[in-house]
């Protein structure tokens, strides 16, 4: 979630106007030729590689989340030492495979959608500056939710699993058992109400944090925070390192406001897999339940410092390739 707002964040607000260019070298009608094809890659790839990189911490973050009885006794730094010895190295990175089939789609719907919802709030409803990005990017975050959350269903229940203890062989596996056990086709979209809350929120102050941070950044220190975008000489951009403590910022803000609902979102789509599934069939016995049996700190807010270690890694990596991928495509 955090590497598509990311790169959502870092997208241009509109396909840029073509510039008159040298024979040879592709036209307007050049730059804009499958336009959202290639965002859809750059956001894409970034998004790949962002996720690799967090993958360990991003496995021991549902681990610690949902309580699972191998590590529950560890903390985040112990966990991440306890894995590999009891499931190898490889353990780090179990559930991946399905994150990666999820990041590709997320990330161009999300984009996608933001443009969309941008132009349609501006045009419908005559608001603009950051409100609009506050509100578009919240309704973009939850469409592409909605869309690709089967997916991400299927990845915490890989993630969540311990070797010797396989409930799910794998990907296809793991759909047909939930399919089949798991009330059909709505079984995929269990503590997808915590999600959607959860969601609204992090984008939105995502996209509205960060756009601030970048705004208030270029105008009052442009020499020293900015400078000249490579792919468009006559655009101001941030600086790489600045670029990096604005999403990180942004990216922290959003998560410490949205984390109990995805504390809440995991148990809920671990469903059978936990012991007390039937205590958190919805989303209000489910808060209720982590917040009585394990508090705030312990419960609601279980692993959060997990999320602000995830952040650094996660965004530096999803804003460089990403800016990489911009130019690599053409797309400033």
């Amino acid at each position: 979630m955090a590497a598509a707002a990311a790169a959502a964040a870092l997208a241009p607000a509109e396909p840029p106007p073509a510039m008159p260019q040298a024979a040879g070298t592709g036209g307007p009608a050049a730059r804009r030729d499958f336009y959202w094809l290639r965002s859809f890659l750059a956001g894409g790839i970034a998004g790949c590689c962002a996720k690799t990189t967090v993958a360990p911490l991003d496995r021991v973050k549902v681990l610690l989340q949902a309580h699972n009885h191998h590590y529950r006794h560890l903390g985040v730094f112990s966990t991440l030492r306890a894995v590999p010895k009891k499931e190898g190295y490889l353990g780090l990175y179990k559930g991946n495979g399905a994150m990666m089939i999820r990041i590709f789609p997320y990330g161009a719907i999300q984009f996608m959608a933001f443009e969309q919802y941008k132009t349609l709030i501006t045009t419908k409803l005559g608001v603009s500056g950051h409100v609009h990005r506050l509100m578009a990017g919240s309704m973009a975050g939850m469409t592409a939710v909605i869309c690709t959350y089967p997916l991400d269903m299927v990845r915490v229940r890989l993630a969540f699993q311990v070797k010797g203890e396989h409930t799910y062989t794998g990907i296809i596996h793991a759909f047909k058992m939930i399919y089949a056990k798991e009330g059909g086709f709505l079984g995929f979209y269990r503590g997808l109400m915590p999600t959607i809350l959860g969601m609204a929120p992090y984008a939105g102050v995502s996209f509205f944090t960060f756009g601030t941070l970048k705004s208030v950044g270029l105008s009052y220190a442009p020499t020293l925070l900015g400078r000249p975008s490579s792919d468009n000489p006559n655009v101001l951009v941030l600086k790489t390192h600045i670029n990096l403590l604005c999403g990180g910022v942004a990216g922290a803000i959003a998560q410490t406001i949205s984390y109990p609902f995805d504390v809440t979102r995991r148990r809920m789509q671990l469903g059978t897999v936990l012991p007390e599934f039937e205590k958190c069939l919805t989303m209000r016995e489910t808060m209720k339940y982590v917040y009585g049996h394990h508090g705030i700190r312990k419960g609601l807010y279980r692993g959060l410092s997990l999320n602000y270690i995830r952040c650094v890694p996660s965004q530096a990596v999803a804003f460089t390739t990403y800016e990489l991928m911009k130019q690599f495509f053409h797309l400033n």
